[in-house]
């Protein structure tokens, strides 16, 4: 049988009956959270999220580790910033949105969230064509 990985969730109301959260439904809430983050360009996904983003899935769990030890759940965040935006900043401000989501919507607290800067992607240049002169020449002589 399975290993029940579940995290039950605790109530001070009497109730019917548990709540279990898959530590998965954790993950993409975490992910989510992150990448609405300013300054978060993407997290950090394997090979296989690649591949499904290519055929229109999107994996909103990548770049997301959740440890379940001792009743603590500690995260490693994975994260690639925009080129130019403060590092440590951006960091700390997806340490907290992560906390408070996870805390939101699911009651539980985080005992350690650690982001991990995986790279920092430089803004795309798009190449300028002037429409009157598309081929490159100088008043109409190739150069």
């Amino acid at each position: 049988m399975a290993e029940d990985n579940k995290i039950v969730l605790a109530s001070n109301e009497p109730s019917l009956g548990e709540v279990r959260i898959a530590p998965e439904v954790i993950e993409v809430i975490i992910g989510i959270a992150a990448n609405k983050v300013e300054g978060v360009y993407s997290m950090r996904g394997s090979l296989a999220n690649s591949f499904s983003e290519l055929f229109g899935r999107q994996s909103r769990g990548k770049g997301v580790k959740l440890d379940q030890t001792n009743g603590e759940l500690k995260v490693d965040v994975y994260a690639f910033l925009n080129y130019g935006v403060s590092v440590p900043k951006v960091a700390l401000a997806i340490q907290e949105k992560v906390r408070q989501q996870v805390l939101f919507m699911t009651g539980l607290e985080l005992t350690q969230v650690d982001v991990h800067i995986q790279g920092v992607v430089p803004e795309k240049q798009e190449p300028t064509v002037d429409p009157n002169n598309l081929f490159g020449e100088e008043d109409g002589e190739k150069k």
